[in-house]
């Protein structure tokens, strides 16, 4: 099971990539997508919103359920994948084949960067899900 070091990790098995600018990537764990199963279906309606962290900011749908997605800090919703989007590229499996890398979810503008010390770093997710 990966779980990389340089990512932070909430307790509901979201990742979070930072980059400059307070710009980050958002996908699911490798442990929620074995989970979860084979996935089927991304839905995120909430591209160009502002939300709060933990708020909802869309669902993963799997052979055999549904999860919703929880925002591990608040941001704006600057982009959805376009390979996960069915009006595109309509490859959702990529986040069961690659959760850390061409698996993200959505792309945001972190708010509020303090909420960040709030997450978990790779040793706790790891205890976490052991």
């Amino acid at each position: 099971m990966s779980i990389p070091k340089d990512l932070k990790y909430t307790n509901d098995h979201e990742w979070i990539r930072i980059e400059e600018d307070n710009i980050a990537y958002i996908g699911i764990t490798d442990f929620a997508q074995s989970e979860l199963g084979e996935i089927v279906y991304v839905e995120v309606e909430t591209v160009g919103e502002d939300l709060e962290q933990e708020e909802e900011f869309g669902v993963v749908e799997a052979v055999k359920t549904t999860s919703d997605l929880f925002m591990p800090v608040s941001g704006n919703i600057l982009e959805f994948n376009d390979e996960l989007n069915q009006d595109e590229g309509d490859n959702p499996a990529l986040i069961n084949e690659d959760p850390y890398g061409k698996g993200w979810i959505v792309k945001i503008k972190i708010s509020n960067p303090e909420e960040l010390e709030e997450l978990l770093d790779a040793q706790a997710y790891e205890e976490l899900i052991s």
